[in-house]
């Protein structure tokens, strides 16, 4: 029985001075998952913040993720967290699916420089992972590169949560994922619709505002 589990990370800038011993420029703050069962439904949650050991917490990052000093002064580091997000893991065949690659590829490179060892489950995920976003464009018939809140709001999903929130992400990717499972065609939000069918493909150019203006917000 295939399942899925869906994970958005959140990360923080490491200093110039530790980026020699690192090897890496940014560090992982939070681990946001959903699992999804064999119909796309899901399930269950996971959502732990990890103490950084080289990275630092700054403005941009608490407004735009909404983490605070307070949030990581009691989290784990991140070997102890993983351990954690392995035990949530369930048994059986799991595919591990993310908006873009870049919460994968910081997962393995931070594993490696951290010299973290991980199970043969989450090794499984990791190799058998799948961008969903360059699949979306395709779904699409567009080459443009959607952020996920242009593809909420382009598919019509209804959201709750602040974008940027490592479960919240996590969870919207997943609806996302799902619906993309699940119809051939996408159903699209009438309005961005109008401007889809109203444009050649390749020259559409949108911004998320224009959709929330035209949409009455």
């Amino acid at each position: 029985m295939k399942r899925y589990v869906v994970v958005d990370l959140e990360m923080c800038k490491v200093p110039k001075g530790y980026k020699k011993e690192f090897r890496c420029g940014q560090e992982i703050i939070q681990i946001g998952a959903v699992l999804l069962d064999q119909d796309f439904n899901i399930y269950d949650t996971f959502n732990k913040y990890v103490k950084p050991e080289y990275g630092k917490l700054d403005k941009f990052i608490t407004n735009l993720t909404g983490i605070t000093e307070d949030n990581l002064s009691d989290a784990d580091k991140l070997s102890i967290v993983l351990r954690r997000f392995e035990e949530w893991l369930p048994d059986g065949e799991l595919v591990g699916i993310s908006w873009s690659d870049t919460d994968n590829n910081q997962l393995i490179r931070e594993v490696d420089k951290k010299s973290i060892y991980i199970s043969s489950k989450l090794q499984s995920v990791l190799d058998r992972w799948v961008d969903c976003q360059p699949q979306f464009s395709d779904k699409m018939k567009m080459k443009k590169i959607y952020s996920l809140e242009e593809a909420l709001i382009a598919t019509d999903i209804c959201t709750e949560g602040r974008a940027h929130d490592g479960l919240v992400d996590a969870y919207n990717t997943g609806l996302l994922f799902a619906k993309m499972q699940r119809e051939v065609e996408l159903v699209l939000n009438p309005y961005y619709e109008v401007a889809h069918s109203d444009k050649d493909l390749d020259s559409l150019n949108y911004s998320l505002g224009d959709l929330l203006l035209a949409a009455g917000f």
